[in-house]
């Protein structure tokens, strides 16, 4: 990135070497080659800008493609497993457990699908990845039937909301310890309440101060959309409200 603009700040100053000719000796050739110079910059500039930007966009496709190849390979891995267990309860002869497995896959079919369901793209995407990632922090979602997003909130809306989630997320996972080995859990929950969407956020575990985690997340929520409230008295439970009405 510094090399870039490096570059193009090299190529602008440049330009100083026809102007101080124009300023030394006025003369129609050395102001002829003043514009021929110029505009020889400004073409230059904008072509390498664009090959730039391609690239960065390169890059971000890639590593979009990337997280979604981890995703679907995670997805994978959890089905294989599920299906292994429920064939060895089959093959063992043990349909109480056979059944309970079914159910289980069920739900996570069912859950899957309220998720999608929400409408909002990079809101689901990083739903469905966060497992991928190795983190102390296990997320635990709970999505109310039919609720979708897609058609009432705008995209600008939607990439706020997506943000925000994420930033509260990362709060809760370094606003605590657990015990070596283990994960805390954070239970997320997306409800309808009238005109507005709730998005709560119960954290489980040891959460070292939770005053600050929760001034941590209200200074997220300032000046966006929504607004943050806790619940109760647990400072480590926070619920983020969503007005439809914009």
């Amino acid at each position: 990135m510094e090399s870039w603009k490096s570059a193009i700040w090299a190529v602008l100053l440049s330009v100083t070497l026809p102007l101080g000719l124009v300023y030394w000796q006025t003369s129609l050739l050395t102001c002829l080659l003043l514009v021929i110079w110029i505009t020889a910059v400004l073409v230059f500039s904008s072509f390498w800008n664009r090959r730039h930007y391609e690239r960065e966009l390169q890059k971000q496709e890639r590593s979009l493609q990337q997280a979604a190849i981890r995703t679907l390979n995670h997805h994978r891995h959890d089905w294989m497993n599920d299906l292994q267990v429920l064939y060895g309860y089959i093959q063992l002869g043990k349909p109480d457990k056979t059944v309970r497995t079914v159910e289980r896959i069920k739900e996570r079919i069912a859950l899957d699908s309220r998720i999608a369901k929400l409408g909002v793209p990079s809101l689901v995407f990083y739903i469905q990845s966060f497992r991928t990632h190795s983190t102390n922090l296990e997320l635990e979602v709970i999505v109310e039937d039919e609720l979708n997003l897609e058609n009432k909130l705008t995209h600008e809306a939607q990439d706020e909301l997506t943000a925000v989630i994420t930033q509260t997320v990362r709060a809760f996972q370094y606003s605590g310890l657990a015990p070596q080995g283990e994960a805390r859990k954070l239970i997320i929950g997306f409800t309808q309440d009238g005109g507005d969407i709730l998005i709560s956020f119960e954290g489980e575990g040891i959460h070292g101060n939770p005053a600050l985690l929760q001034g941590q997340i209200y200074n997220i929520v300032q000046g966006k959309i929504m607004r943050a409230e806790t619940l109760g008295h647990n400072q480590a439970t926070v619920q983020l409200r969503l007005p439809l009405e914009m």
